[in-house]
């Protein structure tokens, strides 16, 4: 797993296998081993990598995020309750950048988007209706409390399916 990351990361990053092991203060060779897995790094290692980088050490050690994730209405989501709210988790997102929220209706009919730049996300909590969204080449169809997170760097879509439908979507922008 780490070093598919590591690999991942640098090849998005647009470093070199030498500029990053010089960043890290490693060999090339050691860093080789590390993307092809045969290494076994240090936390020390992990953490120069992960600096140099510029990302955190769990992007490292973790399974990239799901590009799409679906969340149900009914399903057993982490809850919390207080005196007066409940809480329902939906979804977690990294932030480094911008968050635009927006109140949409979403009418019947499709609107196709373009990809927006890269690293830019979107997360929409359906409030009312039904609607079909997500990437272009893979929508899924939401229901009334469902929500939905996907990469929105690539073609997407939304069509209403109900003659009212209402939703906030969340638009994640990095820092470039």
């Amino acid at each position: 797993m780490v070093g598919r990351n590591v690999h991942r990361l640098r090849t998005a990053a647009g470093i070199s296998l030498a500029d990053l092991a010089s960043a890290g203060g490693i060999s090339k060779t050691t860093l080789h081993g590390i993307e092809q897995g045969q290494g076994n790094p240090t936390l020390s290692t992990l953490w120069a990598l992960a600096t140099a980088l510029q990302v955190s050490l769990g992007e490292l050690l973790e399974e990239p995020a799901a590009t799409v994730e679906v969340v149900r209405a009914g399903d057993g989501r982490p809850r919390v309750e207080g005196d007066a709210v409940s809480a329902r988790l939906l979804h977690r997102i990294r932030l480094r950048g911008t968050v635009e929220v927006y109140d949409i209706a979403i009418a019947e009919g499709t609107q196709h988007s373009d990809a927006h730049l890269s690293g830019v996300e979107e997360c929409l909590v359906l409030t009312r209706g039904r609607v079909t969204t997500g990437p272009a080449d893979s929508p899924t169809d939401l229901a009334e409390g469902d929500s939905i997170r996907f990469d929105a760097a690539r073609p997407h879509l939304y069509r209403g399916r109900a003659g009212h439908n209402r939703a906030v979507l969340l638009m994640v922008h990095p820092d470039n």
